[in-house]
């Protein structure tokens, strides 16, 4: 009989970066032996970095990077993790939350860390009724809005962002990837007003202008327009900006009407006192972005991870006596591509404030100093932050100034750029993670010599990362200079210290076909690294074919039950449908089977499949059965679908069988693993119907006969065009190069590298003469070794007959009411003579 659990119940609402991090810091001081931890959290996720959505809208950034905490980290802090549920409200008397699937859990101590969501203002247009944003309307805030701007924008061509602080500029800038023009409307005279005064804001505008963003001033929104999508905005003056695409940054508000129902107090947001309590509550505590102490509310990292180290020292009974007191905001970002850096007063606001002032327009460039009693109380650095640890460390700590105050600005005696030495030990260098100097260089003292080693251990740079410059600089000056170069930037996986050709030498060494297998011999105390598993299981499987032994931890849950788990908890069962065709036949089979399982969105895919949304786990076993169709691993790092266009066969300008040879290469490579998914294209003509020039490898027919090859290719977040492989005479040696090339990939790719990134970093000439000319001799080996794989091919819905564990296809998640996709009626299209043809 297990032994009574008498620790605690502490409840965290809000998995976001406050909730997590103070989560975080209670674990770090013993928390976990005192408290029972649940949290609940709105998005089916792990807790990630909301700071860098932006560099997932622009590209810079894959989303999978962006995550500070996968689902595994709370199964092995022993937190319980509600994900996609919303708590609706507290009970303060009965000491217990509510959420929206029906949980109710008692607590002993509750943080609500709501944080914030997305100031929308109301603007006609912008909403439509019962159907929440009017088509082509998106907020920013979220994973979710990122991923949907970035699938709505591949399809138009103009976007408005509403909103020209920061996070409007991050929205205009990524939308450039995306969209032909970008259009920012503003209300205030200029940019950032919050951060930067008059002159600062008109050179930015120079410089966001220069990037080929149209950006206009003292614009009010008073109507979205377009009946059916979006189809413009009108501005206050009657002006209206053409555009099909509608980015909301207006701002942001503290996300606390379930505390205000609750009964708890509620203003800007729930305040709370010096211990992050919330007003007369003993055991309810707030913190982030939906708190409000002393009447102010924090949108800035910084702020939130101080209040999570008081929180955390006064619920665990580290410090009873620490107490928040606010913050002075200082911030230094990149805000698209342009170097910002604020900090207290924009302006003088006395007769007697001293200001300085340097500006250089055509370079982009601005400082200003405001300075009161002797002591610096605001700055502004645009364009050139090479003084900004300084600048920060006097605003901070109210040092004394030079006399000659033009020393600050510029390196002419006061400490230079390279402050590494100078700078106090409590100077703050990482604003996002709270990170000061004092504790970087005790990380090197205490062993840690590489660059990302400190970054790892401290967090330094680990945010917006525009302290990553200054990082370096202290962990070289703290290692006098005596820096390590890091051996884990060349490890294929972050747990296991070996390069990818040296781990599969060692796996082939050993005869190492299961995850705890490589693990158990291959590194140091066989610790196994949860964010390791899914590399190296598709990586065994590449090796081993039908010798590897698969292991179920091993796998995410897409790959445990063979299908793409949603935000709402159900999954997405994409079957294969081989380039694009089908038959009456199978399509009666999906029809039958979306009405038999109340399937609410059926949708056509970019690759010209059929996406059956919102399938709950339990039913899979059922409605593979009843589809009986092979899987399309829409779901895995692996070979997904080979788009074709129509081909010679009815097309009058095609030049050779492109739909035939696409359904002979999905045929022969599906499902084969790789480090990255693997999206093809053959196209029967250079008018390229199919895309064949954006995918990983794409396949064009040219006259004669004959087929080119193209490889590398991107259409998502990062555009790219394919290089030119080869140029064939015949559909075999197509297929031949399509299994060598992948192979090659499979086998020297990093993992999570997908072929855009792969292909230009070995060069297209290498890869050409090891692909096709032979130079390395290992062609017939490459050839063999994707026959092994093929060969090893089994469709894995067949483990609806028989499930590998009994909780396989068991319900798991909570599942989340979302809304369904309305069926609209086609708009009716006027006759020729009616349009004026």
């Amino acid at each position: 009989m297990d032994a009574v659990d008498k620790r605690r119940r502490l409840v965290v609402v809000g998995n976001g970066m406050a909730g997590a991090r103070t989560v975080e810091e209670i674990l770090e001081r013993g928390g976990g032996d005192q408290f029972a931890i649940t949290m609940f959290g709105e998005e089916p996720y792990g807790n990630y970095n909301r700071i860098l959505l932006s560099n997932v809208l622009s590209g810079v950034d894959d989303e999978a990077g962006i995550f500070l905490n996968d689902m595994s980290w709370y199964a092995e802090n022993g937190i319980t993790l509600h994900v996609g549920t919303r708590v609706t409200r507290i009970d303060r008397f009965a000491r217990r939350i509510y959420a929206d699937d029906g949980t109710e859990t008692p607590y002993d101590k509750l943080i609500i860390a709501t944080g914030s969501r997305a100031f929308v203002p109301p603007i006609p247009g912008i909403h439509r009724p019962g159907r929440g944003y009017h088509q082509g309307v998106f907020a920013f805030r979220t994973i979710d809005d990122t991923r949907n701007m970035i699938r709505y924008a591949r399809e138009h061509e103009r976007a408005v962002v509403i909103g020209g602080g920061l996070l409007g500029l991050e929205a205009a800038r990524g939308l450039q990837n995306h969209l032909a023009h970008v259009t920012l409307v503003h209300a205030a005279g200029h940019l950032m007003n919050a951060q930067l005064d008059a002159q600062a804001g008109a050179i930015l505008r120079r410089s966001i202008e220069r990037l080929g963003i149209e950006v206009v001033l003292g614009a009010h929104t008073t109507e979205v327009l377009g009946k059916h999508a979006v189809t413009g905005v009108k501005l206050k003056d009657g002006r209206t900006v053409a555009c099909d695409v509608v980015v909301v940054a207006a701002g942001i508000r503290a996300n606390a009407e379930m505390a205000a129902t609750s009964g708890l107090p509620v203003e800007r947001g729930i305040v709370v006192d010096d211990q992050m309590r919330v007003q007369d509550e003993v055991d309810i505590y707030s913190v982030g972005e939906c708190a409000q102490h002393r009447g102010e509310t924090y949108g800035l990292v910084a702020p939130l991870w101080e209040q999570a180290r008081v929180l955390a020292d006064h619920i665990t009974g580290t410090n009873p006596n620490a107490a928040y007191h606010g913050s002075r905001l200082a911030t230094k970002l990149k805000v698209a591509g342009v170097d910002v850096a604020s900090m207290g007063l924009k302006e003088a606001e006395r007769d007697d404030d001293e200001t300085i002032v340097f500006a250089e327009p055509r370079k982009g460039v601005y400082k200003s100093l405001v300075i009161r009693d002797d002591r610096l109380v605001g700055a502004i650095l645009l364009g050139d932050v090479r003084k900004v640890a300084f600048l920060m460390q006097a605003f901070d700590r109210g040092l004394a100034l030079p006399k000659e105050r033009v020393e600050m600005l510029f390196d002419l005696g006061a400490p230079s750029a390279e402050v590494s030495a100078e700078l106090g030990d409590d100077v703050q260098v990482c604003n996002c993670n709270g990170v000061t100097k004092r504790a970087l260089v005790g990380t090197v003292q205490g062993g840690v010599k590489t660059l990302t080693g400190v970054m790892d251990a401290t967090r330094a740079g680990k945010g917006c990362g525009s302290c990553k410059g200054l990082v370096a600089q202290i962990v070289e000056w703290a290692a006098d200079g005596e820096v390590e170069d890091d051996p884990a930037a060349s490890w294929y996986v972050p747990g296991v210290p070996m390069p990818k050709a040296e781990l599969m030498a060692a796996i082939r060494e050993h005869g190492l076909k299961s995850v705890s297998a490589v693990f158990a011999t291959l590194v140091p105390g066989g610790e196994e690294d949860a964010k390791s598993k899914m590399g190296l299981a598709s990586l065994l499987r590449m090796m081993w074919g039908d010798e590897y032994v698969d292991e179920r931890d091993a796998r995410f849950i897409n790959d445990r039950v063979h299908a793409n788990i949603q935000r709402d908890g159900t999954f997405s069962v994409v079957p294969q449908i081989k380039g694009g065709v089908t038959t009456p036949a199978q399509l009666k089979r999906i029809a039958e089977v979306a009405e038999k399982y109340s399937v609410p969105l059926v949708k056509i895919t970019g690759g010209q499949r059929i996406d059956l949304l919102g399938i709950r786990k339990e039913d899979l076993p059922r409605v593979w059965a009843d589809l009986d169709m092979p899987s399309g691993y829409a779901y895995g790092k692996s070979f997904r679908t080979v788009k074709t266009c129509v081909g010679s066969d009815f097309c009058r300008f095609g030049v050779g069988d492109s739909t035939a040879l696409g359904i002979a290469i999905e045929d022969r490579f599906k499902a084969i693993e790789g480090p990255g998914k693997m999206k093809l294209a053959v196209t029967g003509c250079p008018r390229n119907c199919a895309e064949a020039y954006v995918k990983d490898l794409g396949v064009v027919a040219i006259d004669g006969g004959r087929w080119e090859i193209y490889v590398g290719g991107a259409a998502g977040a990062h555009v790219r065009k394919g290089d030119l492989l080869a140029v064939v005479d015949s559909p075999d040696e197509v297929i031949t190069l399509t299994g060598r090339f992948l192979q090659y990939y499979r086998e020297s790719a990093n993992w999570l590298e997908r072929t855009y990134a792969w292909v230009p970093r070995l060069g297209i000439g290498h890869i050409r003469a090891v692909v096709v000319d032979d130079s390395d001799g290992i062609a017939a080996r490459l050839d063999a070794a994707m026959a092994a794989s093929v060969d090893a091919y089994r469709d894995p819905w067949l483990e609806r007959r028989d499930p590998v564990t009994p909780g396989q296809f068991r319900t798991s998640l909570p599942l989340a009411v979302l809304p369904q996709v309305p069926v609209r009626e086609a708009v009716p299209v006027p006759p020729a003579s009616a349009r004026g043809a």
